[in-house]
């Protein structure tokens, strides 16, 4: 046998793909000799995996309970199913749980298998996958493994994959709101490596970062963060809070502590999480080196008097308080027998503490401060205090430095409540965190002498959401609610057009349709071409994948989205979002067949499935009638049905038979004196539009692949609510020109002859391009055309494309695409000049030019007039250019 395991490829699906709706790591999987060996066959393997990860134990998988994976384990399952329970229990152990995976044999390739499994963090599923391989074949004795690297870069093992997972986790507070968020089904998007995250799409986005929401003003943040303004507003609008100064010398702390005759406080004028601060001081030396202390953090230190009391957190969110937590400084209890430094470690074997803002509480640190802490209170870390003797270790009570919290929410008094409503309104903050020292806050700060000593722009909300003791305070809910009133929405509408052919000008035709409806409709669009915001391109480049759908999504300035979806985006990492509003697909035909694992029409058809399949609820899919592999996808397709037939709505019932359901939205051509008019049909509502010839982009009925996309996008406007009138107007006023539609079916009739520009690359695209010629026969002498197509695609469709040109074409010109991706050079050309002398082209008529600007330059000095010559381009700017140029150069020259 021949122990060995390949990893062929992977990919990261960002949002839903051809194997399911959820964001997943996939990876192909050769186990060659292995695929059919089964872990019952392999002697000791169940009992070491188990042993190496017991917390596989408690999946259920397919059975439903758990422990229903050790049963398949001992039944027999394979490995490639084992190594994505191992690489979703990695994931776990790590600290970044995820519960979804699935393993599916590829359709084409025996032996090869693709494993998913769910992430939270890419970089960490990336590795988990990379650790589940290694250890899974690490208990098959003999076996080798290879290409690895294509997963990740080598992981050590757990705990490396678990500081992989801390250096990209987000903090507590920011997971809580994107954890709210994603409950309540918005959108969200993580920015940066930090905390900067974006909630919602379009113009209807929120950003926050940490705890503060992007509604919080830039000027009520600096206010908070300056301490000694903060006291001021404070204090000028009769709020309690302690007497202090802001010093930048030790000798002026002094002063202030003697003058105070009390304990003071300092700390840092620009601080957070308790860092620099020292409490609770009289003597002198110890007021000096605690000044030193906080010059540290910041030049300038308030020094102030200590209120006295225990330290409450009040949050408060769009001016209503919502959670109080007491925080209790880090502290140890005697039991007679241990040192202090043995009750630290105790304390922090507390499944509850961890590192940093990880867990519910933090562990205790040793630092210079703790032992400062200990040695003012005459102890230390050798020290053993007596049985209940309370060991304070923080002069703080952050829960960063080890503290604890207790839920207060129920017990803070109506008039603290009031002032510390008050505070967060002076300052200008929407989401603040206000501290508060009182010995009793069920009762007014007037009557206990508290006050608030510090309002903070952005607070932590761990305490309020896991407090050490108390009751749980969704917090997180509140700042949402903030961002998103009850009757908010956070999604624009998403319209996502597919198929094989016409996705780029249904694209344009809706976009088009739904900015003319109404100019304040700032309409977001990805298309071959760019990317588009408002009609304005902003990014010139093949925009048909998600990366570029992202970006319109992300742009605070759209109102709808329109997202031509191509083939490769959706292969490559899914689509962009997790469900549009409508989907269109327009029809399956061969093109791109052999990469990537398409093989069939069937696979194809698949793959342009998941733009349906991704409808929402309450949305609309767009199928063409006309085509049996869209009509197949009825059965999956999300939303409302809605079909287009370039025929009349009587032949439908034959075309689609069960899958015509009463409830469908329609949209044919009915006969008419002038050929057929558009017609939409919705229930009992029959809605004629506009007569097909009175669309300039059908060039007067004639070119029906345009009538088709017409069809499409009629039925999208509808279903978006656009009314029928400008539905109509729409159609009528997109002419298909350059400008409107670059590359699709550009005409120019000048100087003497016709040319048409088209990006018509495959045979389907071709065929429907000749059909527009046979049409336009009667006008013309002859046809002469520049053809070409990627040297990927397979020699049966090449060959296919050059007895097309046979059967269109009076004179052809073959040229080849500047990348021959993966086909020597004049290797397209070969195959499709032989392809149409097979079908009976004179070798005369065939010319080969490899450059597409010479190409193009050959066929048009090639013409005559009442010639028409079609120009298949890649560089569509470029040809257009070059047309121009030459139109200009030949009127000259008649001139």
């Amino acid at each position: 046998m021949n122990n060995s395991l390949r990893v062929l490829d992977r990919s990261v699906y960002r949002g839903p793909h051809i194997f399911g709706g959820t964001p997943m790591v996939r990876f192909a999987l050769d186990l060659q000799e292995l695929s059919t060996v089964t872990t019952d066959r392999l002697a000791g393997f169940t009992e070491a995996l188990l042993n190496d990860l017991p917390g596989l134990a408690t999946h259920g998988c397919s059975r439903g309970h758990p422990g229903g994976l050790v049963e398949r384990l001992w039944e027999g399952t394979l490995l490639g199913h084992v190594i994505e329970h191992v690489a979703l229990e990695l994931q776990k152990l790590a600290g970044s749980p995820a519960a979804r995976g699935k393993t599916r044999a590829d359709r084409h390739r025996a032996g090869v298998y693709h494993v998913l499994f769910a992430y939270d963090s890419e970089i960490v599923g990336l590795a988990a996958g990379r650790l589940a391989v290694e250890l899974v074949a690490g208990l098959v004795p003999g076996l080798s493994t290879a290409g690895l690297n294509r997963l990740h870069p080598p992981i050590a093992g757990l705990e490396q994959l678990t500081a992989l997972v801390a250096a990209n986790a987000l903090g507590p507070s920011t997971q809580s709101l994107v954890d709210e968020a994603r409950r309540r089904g918005i959108p969200v998007q993580r920015i940066d490596a930090a905390s900067l995250v974006r909630l919602g799409w379009g113009r209807r986005q929120r950003l926050f970062r940490a705890s503060i929401p992007v509604s919080t003003s830039h000027l009520g943040v600096v206010l908070a963060a300056d301490k000694r303004m903060t006291k001021h507003l404070l204090g000028a609008a009769g709020v309690p809070v302690p007497r202090g100064e802001t010093v930048r010398t030790a000798d002026a702390a002094v002063d202030f502590a003697r003058r105070a005759g009390t304990r003071i406080v300092v700390k840092p004028l620009n601080g957070n999480h308790g860092r620099g601060v020292t409490t609770g001081l009289l003597d002198e030396a110890a007021v000096r080196d605690a000044f030193d202390l906080a010059r540290t953090i910041s030049r300038d230190v308030i020094v102030e008097e200590h209120l006295i009391g225990g330290d409450h957190r009040l949050l408060v969110v769009g001016g209503r308080l919502v959670a109080a937590a007491e925080r209790v400084a880090a502290s140890v209890v005697g039991d007679g027998a241990s040192t202090v430094g043995q009750l630290i470690d105790a304390l922090n074997l507390d499944p509850r503490r961890g590192a940093g803002h990880s867990n519910v509480m933090t562990r205790v640190t040793l630092d210079v401060r703790l032992t400062a802490v200990l040695a003012a209170h005459g102890s230390g870390l050798d020290s053993v205090p007596e049985a209940g003797q309370r060991v304070v270790l923080r002069e703080t009570a952050n829960l960063s430095t080890g503290g604890e919290a207790v839920d207060r929410t129920d017990d803070v008094h109506p008039e603290v409540r009031a002032v510390a409503e008050h505070a967060a309104a002076l300052i200008g903050l929407d989401v603040a965190g206000v501290d508060l020292l009182t010995t009793d806050i069920t009762r007014p700060l007037s009557e206990t002498g508290g006050g608030i000593v510090e309002v903070n722009a952005a607070p932590g909300l761990r305490m309020h959401l896991q407090p050490s003791v108390g009751q749980p305070r969704n917090v997180a809910a509140s700042i949402i609610d903030q961002l998103y009133p009850v009757g908010t929405r956070s999604r624009i509408p998403v319209i996502a057009v597919t198929g094989t052919n016409g996705k780029s000008t249904t694209t344009r035709m809706i976009a088009h349709i739904l900015s003319a409806a109404n100019a304040e409709t700032t309409v977001g669009m990805t298309t071959t071409s760019g990317v588009y915001i408002g009609g304005r391109r902003v990014l010139e480049a093949d925009s048909s994948g998600p990366k570029s759908a992202r970006m319109v999504l992300a742009d605070p300035t759209v109102d709808v989205a329109v997202l031509e979806t191509a083939r490769g985006g959706l292969l490559r990492e899914g689509l962009a979002y997790d469900r549009a509003d409508v989907g269109i697909v327009l029809n399956v035909s061969a093109d791109h067949l052999g990469l990537r694992g398409i093989e069939t029409l069937g696979d194809l058809a698949r793959v342009k499935s998941v733009v349906s399949r991704r409808v929402r609820g309450r949305g609309v899919s767009v199928l063409n009638a006309d085509d049996r592999y869209t009509r197949r996808m009825s059965s999956t397709a999300g939303g409302r049905l809605a079909w287009f037939t370039v025929g009349a709505r009587s032949g439908l019932a034959e075309k689609l038979g069960e899958r015509l359901q009463p409830t469908a939205l329609l949209a044919t051509v009915e006969p008419s004196p002038r050929g057929g008019i558009i017609t939409l049909v919705d229930g009992e509502a029959v809605i004629p539009l506009i007569e097909a010839a009175d669309i300039p982009a059908t060039l007067n009925g004639a070119a029906t692949f345009n009538t088709a996309n017409a069809l499409a996008a009629a039925l999208a406007a509808y279903a978006s609510g656009t009314a029928h009138a400008d539905i109509a107007m729409g159609l009528a006023s997109f002419d298909g020109s350059f400008e409107q539609n670059p590359g699709r079916l550009n005409i120019t009739t000048a100087p003497g002859f016709t040319t048409i520009v088209d990006y018509a690359h495959n045979p389907a695209a071709l065929r429907a391009l000749g059909d527009l010629v046979w049409r336009m026969r009667a006008d013309h002498d002859r046809v002469i055309g520049v053809i070409s197509t990627p040297g990927d695609r397979r020699d049966s469709d090449i060959s296919q494309l050059g007895t097309l040109s046979a059967q269109i074409f009076d004179e052809v010109v073959f040229r080849e695409l500047p990348d021959g991706r993966g086909r020597a050079s004049g290797g397209v050309v070969s195959l499709l000049s032989e392809s149409a002398q097979a079908a009976g082209m004179d070798a005369s008529r065939i010319h080969r030019v490899m450059d597409e600007s010479d190409a193009m330059e050959a066929a048009l000095r090639m013409a005559t007039e009442r010639d028409l010559v079609v120009l298949t381009v890649s560089n569509v700017t470029g040809v257009w250019n070059q047309v121009n140029a030459f139109t200009i150069e030949r009127a000259r020259s008649d001139a």
